[in-house]
Order: structure tokens, then sequence, then C-alpha cells
């Protein structure tokens, strides 16, 4: 498989993934302190939304150039 079909295959899934899933979300420490033998740590959950359009348009540019590569 050619490095151009890679991408537009990685850019379908992701903009299908972008699509059924809407979003993704992550933990970051903010905050650490350590008083002698106690450590305490603050997690926030980090959410990310993406697009409707954004996964659209990817999915729709993948399929172009899958579709494109194939014509060569």
């Amino acid at each position: 498989m050619k490095p151009a079909q890679l991408a537009a295959l990685a850019l379908t899934v992701a903009g299908i993934l972008g699509l059924v899933y809407g979003g993704f979300t992550y933990t970051k420490d903010s905050h650490t302190a350590k008083l002698g033998p106690l450590q305490m740590t603050v997690k926030d959950k980090e959410t990310v939304n993406i697009p409707i359009w954004l996964g659209a348009g990817a999915t729709l540019l993948g399929l172009v150039l899958l579709v494109a590569g194939n014509r060569k």
C-alpha cells in the first residue's frame, strides 16, 4: 500500500470516528502536593469536542484521495 493511500485511509477512519463519537476525554494532572509521606494529586478531566463538519470533511477528503489514488 502506498503512503498516500495509507494517509487517505487514516483520514477516512479518523473522520468516521469523529462523527460517531463526537469527541474524546482525557485526564491531566493539574496540581501535586507532597507533605512528608503524604502525596495528593488533583486530576482534571478535559474534553475535546470534534465538530461535525470536521469529521464529515475528513471522511470526504479521505474517500476522494482513495478514489483518486486508485484511478492512476
